[in-house]
């Protein structure tokens, strides 16, 4: 497939909630090449709940965007080639040297601490209804210095749980990731890809697992501490078709 989609997060920093909303979407012809990027239900969500702004590379919400060029938006999240450290960068990421920037941000998540987006792919069912997804672990700093010092001990290849929590503070409905031998709660999975996962795993309740893929110390980002990924499937149901993630322009 020669179009490959991502979807914009932003996050609303005001406590208590720090909620996250979908609120774009950028599909991406490398080969033609073609970009387009359009808001999504999610931002009208964002708007009303969280005071939620367009931004300035796309000031009207009921409007689409192309171009031949990769957007500032996304190609300012991706480190350039010629920097010194851009293979470490690559490592981080479990990537080889030809990754795009698709490709790279897909896995990177795009985040900067300059602002409050994340990029994530769109979650892609095969036919058997099937799925594997990677994110970097949520939250790790926020757990007790326990399952801290348990981060630190993870290896590539470790197995994880993945647990539903129906009563958390911030959002109520999370997924959990736990290590599987000895139960240490190490975080969470992005919050923008939960509803996705509980489907999956009240679906298919024996049939989804996760993976340690990398452990990255110092002096990578705290956000790219830990590369998880996670194989799964659903049996009737069909990612990211909510009203929050369908274009407000056709």
């Amino acid at each position: 497939m020669s179009v490959r989609t991502l979807y914009l997060a932003w996050q609303h920093k005001k406590e208590p909630s720090r909620q996250w909303f979908p609120v774009g979407r950028l599909d991406a012809d490398i080969k033609r090449p073609l970009y387009r990027f359009r808001y999504i239900g999610g931002a009208k969500q964002a708007q009303q709940k969280a005071g939620f702004l367009p931004l300035i590379e796309f000031p009207k919400l009921d409007k689409g965007y192309e171009s031949s060029e990769l957007f500032p938006l996304f190609q300012n999240r991706v480190i350039n080639r010629a920097r010194p450290d851009f293979a470490d960068y690559l490592s981080y990421l479990d990537l080889q040297e030809e990754a795009d920037p698709i490709e790279i941000l897909s896995t990177s998540g795009g985040s900067r601490v300059t602002d409050t987006y994340e990029v994530f792919p769109k979650l892609e069912r095969d036919e058997d209804g099937s799925f594997v997804c990677r994110f970097f672990l949520h939250g790790w700093r926020h757990v007790n210095e326990s399952a801290q010092k348990r981060i630190e001990c993870l290896e590539a290849g470790d197995q994880l749980y993945v647990t539903l929590e129906l009563t958390n503070p911030k959002t109520g409905l999370a997924v959990q990731i736990q290590t599987a031998d000895d139960y240490f709660m190490i975080g969470w999975t992005p919050r923008y890809l939960v509803n996705d996962f509980v489907k999956a795993m009240a679906e298919s309740p024996g049939d989804y697992r996760a993976r340690v893929v990398r452990v990255n110390p110092l002096p990578a980002p705290s956000k790219q501490r830990v590369l998880i990924e996670m194989k799964a499937r659903w049996k009737k149901h069909k990612p990211m078709m909510s009203k929050d993630f369908v274009p407000l322009v056709g």
